[in-house]
C-alpha cells in the first residue's frame, strides 16, 4: 500500500493511495473463512459449504468492505504522520475512477483533501478595538425598580373594572339575540385578564361595571388564540376552533394587580432576610446588578467586535470550493447547492474564526483545567435556579448540578469551547490596544442593528 500526495495549490492537494493484493489478501481469505464456517446452506452440513460457494457468494462484498477498511486507516494515519491540517474530510476526487473489485487485484484511489491556509498572529498596540461601556442611566434603574415591585406585587380586590383588572365570573354562550344556549360552553369559575385583552372595543365594555353586572361580547374578537379561549370556557383547544363566538360574562369578583411597595417585606424577599436593610442599600445592589448585567453585555460586544477584526486583519483565503463540496456531501439530503452558496459566507467567517483561536490557544500553549470547567458549570447552574427566583443555593449543592451537567459529553464540550474562547479573547485584548467608549442603551443597543 502506498500513499502519495500532489499539491494543486496552497489550499488544495490531491492524495493518490494504491493497494496492492499483498494488502488485503490474508484479511479477506480470513473473513472467508469465517463465513464458511458459520454459513448455514441446504444441502450443505455446517462448514462443509465448498470454499468456492462461498467465494462466489461473498467474495467482491467482503473485499470492498476490507479495501475501505484499509483506505480509511491508511488515510487517517498518514494524515497524522505527515501531521497535514485539513478542512473537512477527504472527499474522492471528482475525476473519473473506474475500478473494477470483480476483475483488478491491484486498486488505485484519488482523494481530494483541503488544507488549512498557514500564518502567524501577530498583535499590536497599535490593533485598535473598542469596548463599550453602557451608561447606568435613571431609565435603567426605574426599569429594574420595576421589575422587582411586579415580581413581588399581588392581587387587591377592586369596586370596579378600570383597565388592567383579573375578573373571576361565570361564562356563557348565547345567540345573536342574547338568549342562553342550552347546548353551548360555560363555565362557572372563569378567569379573564383584562391586560391580555386584544380588542379595545370589548375593553370598552368591560370598563365600569362592577361585580353582578353582564357584559355580552364576541370572544373570538376578544381573544384570537384558541388556546385562551378554550382555558376561559374550561375545554380543550380542539372543541372552540368553530363555536358561536358570542358569550355573556357576569362578574363575580374584581382583583387589581399592585406593585410591591420599596420596604422591608420586599427587600426580604427579593434578596434573603436582612442583606438589605435601607432604600439607599436597594437601590445600591440594583446599581451593582444593572453594572454586572451592562458588563456582560459589553463583553460580548467585545467578543463580536474581536472576531471582526481579527477575520479582517488576517484575511485568510479557504479552500471555497472544496468545503462547498464538503458540506453538500456530509449534509446529504438535509441541504441543497443553493442554500450551501446563500450561507456559505457565514460558515467561512466561522471556520476562519476557529482557525484563527486554534493557532493562539496552541502558540500560547493555552490550558483549559477540569477545576475552571467546574466552576464554570456551577455558574451555569446557578443562573439556572436564578431563573426560578432561587438565587441563594448552597455551594455543595450547587457543585452537585454542576457534576451532573458535566456528565453530559456535549454540555462539557461546549464548556470547554466556551472557556478556551474566553482565554483567546483575553489574550487578543491583553495584546491590542482597548478603545474605551461610554455609550447610552439606545446607543449600544443601535450596534447591533448596524449588523
Amino acid at each position: 500500500m502506498n500513499i502519495t500526495k500532489e499539491n494543486i495549490d496552497e489550499l488544495n492537494a490531491e492524495l493518490k493511495i494504491t493497494i496492492e493484493e499483498s494488502d488485503y489478501k490474508e484479511k479477506v481469505e480470513t473473513v472467508l473463512t469465517d463465513y464458511r464456517r458459520k454459513a448455514k446452506i441446504d444441502g450443505f452440513r455446517p462448514g462443509k459449504v465448498p470454499a468456492g460457494m462461498i467465494r462466489k457468494m461473498y467474495g467482491t462484498a467482503v473485499l470492498v468492505d476490507e479495501v475501505n477498511k484499509i483506505l480509511s486507516e491508511s488515510i487517517s494515519n498518514y494524515l497524522v504522520k505527515e501531521k497535514l491540517n485539513i478542512l473537512g474530510e477527504p472527499l474522492p476526487c471528482e475525476k473519473e475512477q473506474n475500478i473494477d473489485f470483480e476483475k483488478q487485484t491491484e486498486f488505485e484511489f484519488l482523494f481530494d483533501i483541503g488544507l488549512a491556509p498557514e500564518f502567524e498572529v501577530t498583535l499590536t498596540k497599535k490593533d485598535k478595538i473598542p469596548y463599550y461601556t453602557i451608561k447606568v442611566d435613571k431609565k435603567l434603574i426605574d426599569s429594574y425598580t420595576e421589575n422587582y415591585t411586579r415580581k413581588f406585587g399581588h392581587f387587591k380586590s377592586a369596586d370596579k373594572v378600570e383597565k388592567t383588572e383579573m375578573l373571576k365570573g361565570e361564562i356563557i354562550q348565547i345567540d345573536a339575540e342574547g338568549n342562553i344556549k342550552e347546548t353551548g360552553f360555560s363555565n362557572n369559575d372563569a378567569t379573564i385578564s383584562l391586560e391580555i385583552l386584544k380588542d379595545d372595543s370589548v375593553i370598552k365594555k368591560f370598563t365600569g361595571k362592577k361585580p353582578g353586572e353582564s357584559i355580552d361580547f364576541d370572544i373570538k374578537k376578544a381573544y384570537p388564540n384558541n388556546t385562551e379561549i378554550a382555558a376561559i370556557l374550561g375545554t380543550e383547544k380542539e372543541n372552540v376552533i368553530d363555536i358561536d363566538p358570542l358569550v355573556r360574562f357576569t362578574i363575580k369578583e374584581i382583583s387589581k394587580f399592585e406593585n410591591a411597595e420599596i420596604n422591608q417585606e420586599l427587600f426580604d424577599k427579593a434578596f434573603g432576610n436582612d442583606k438589605i436593610k435601607s432604600e439607599e442599600e436597594f437601590y445600591n445592589r440594583i446599581k451593582e446588578e444593572i453594572q454586572s448585567n451592562l458588563k456582560k453585555e459589553s463583553d460580548y460586544r467585545l467578543a463580536l467586535d474581536v472576531k471582526e477584526k481579527m477575520i479582517d486583519k488576517m484575511k485568510l483565503s479557504l479552500p471555497e470550493k472544496f468545503l462547498k463540496r464538503w458540506l453538500l456531501r456530509s449534509n446529504e439530503g438535509k441541504v441543497t447547492p443553493d442554500q450551501i452558496e446563500k450561507e456559505f459566507d457565514q460558515v467561512a467567517e466561522d471556520l476562519k474564526w476557529q482557525l484563527i483561536k486554534d493557532k493562539i490557544i496552541k502558540d500560547q500553549d493555552m490550558k483549559v483545567t477540569e477545576d475552571e470547567v467546574l466552576e464554570y458549570a456551577k455558574v451555569v447552574a446557578l443562573m439556572q435556579f436564578q431563573q426560578y427566583g432561587m438565587a441563594n443555593m448552597p455551594d455543595e449543592q450547587l457543585e452537585g448540578f454542576a457534576k451532573e451537567i458535566l456528565k453530559k459529553k456535549d454540555d462539557k464540550r461546549r464548556m470547554y469551547d466556551k472557556l478556551f474562547e474566553d482565554k483567546t479573547i483575553a489574550y487578543i485584548k491583553e495584546s491590542v490596544k482597548i478603545d474605551e467608549k461610554m455609550v447610552s442603551t439606545d446607543n449600544f443597543n443601535k450596534l447591533f442593528e448596524k449588523k
